[in-house]
């Protein structure tokens, strides 16, 4: 079980001597029996988040616990039948729907439509990490029709959507000179640096600053970045909800580049069922004592 933590189940069956068939089974039946165990009647703090399970358009939808950072479910697809299935999970280990009060998620309507229907007491939090998502592709979108008139913007996505500290001083150089030009990606970028200024004000100031950034972005005559803009002002008492209930997915996001990784070094999984016993492995925090 610790093995299978860091390494692909075929490198331990090969360690090992075993078809990897007969050690996902073995898998399988203790992440349940561990599972059966689980008690969510304090779970109070939840974030919903998708990841892919193949190459296409397969996905699962992960639920976290996000005050003790553990995941607590795994289902396919992302439509909004997916937080039902929660639900009955959470019954399922003796939790109260009643008492989830907060649910961080990105914008997706499904999401939405199923946290309002199976969750309708709790606050929604949309995350402030898809927010700035939604902004960057906005700016990115922008380049990419830029470039075309502009040569010297290919091959520069990275140094727009990347944060200044994570850049390497020759990337630093050359952000600073393409700023330094009349083009429309600089300015689009401008008012994405502006509007990262929101998450360090306190509420009232960040309505104030919301409305003032809004009539900005949405008369830059930048169409991406007016969507952009348009996009969050539909969602704004989500994205609000931030300043009081400081939620935010980093905790998923974080367990999805684990999880990716594992994803990776195992070159796929053959079953959705070994794909959900190896996130509840990694991320699930399970007693494993027997």
């Amino acid at each position: 079980m610790t093995l299978a933590k860091e390494m692909p189940v075929k490198a331990i069956a090969r360690m090992v001597n075993e078809h990897d068939t007969r050690l996902w089974r073995i898998l399988s039946y203790y992440v349940a029996k561990a599972r059966q165990k689980e008690d969510y009647s304090n779970i109070t703090k939840i974030g919903v988040d998708e990841t892919s399970f193949k190459r296409g358009h397969d996905y699962v939808t992960i639920f976290a616990d996000l005050e003790r950072s553990k995941i607590l479910f795994v289902t396919p697809g992302k439509d909004f039948e997916t937080i039902e299935k929660f639900r009955n999970e959470l019954l399922l280990h003796n939790g109260n729907p009643e008492k989830i009060k907060e649910i961080c998620i990105d914008m997706s309507p499904a999401f939405i439509k199923g946290a309002r229907l199976f969750f309708p007491k709790a606050n929604l939090t949309f995350d402030k990490f898809h927010v700035m998502k939604i902004i960057n592709e906005a700016v990115d979108k922008v380049r990419r029709a830029e470039q075309k008139e502009r040569p010297e913007l290919k091959g520069t996505k990275y140094l727009w959507l990347k944060s200044i500290r994570n850049l390497t001083k020759n990337q630093k150089e050359k952000l600073l000179s393409l700023k330094n030009r009349n083009i429309k990606t600089a300015k689009a970028y401008n008012i994405k640096l502006s509007f990262q200024e929101l998450w360090q004000l306190s509420r009232v100031e960040a309505e104030q600053f919301w409305k003032k950034w809004y009539f900005w972005a949405t008369h830059s005559r930048h169409e991406p970045i007016i969507e952009a803009a348009k996009i969050i002002k539909n969602h704004w008492n989500g994205v609000s909800n931030w300043f009081s209930s400081n939620l935010n997915n980093g905790i998923l996001e974080g367990l999805n580049s684990v999880i990716q990784a594992v994803k990776r070094k195992a070159r796929g999984y053959r079953s959705l069922n070994n794909f959900a016993t190896i996130i509840y492995l990694v991320g699930g925090k399970l007693n494993l004592d027997f």
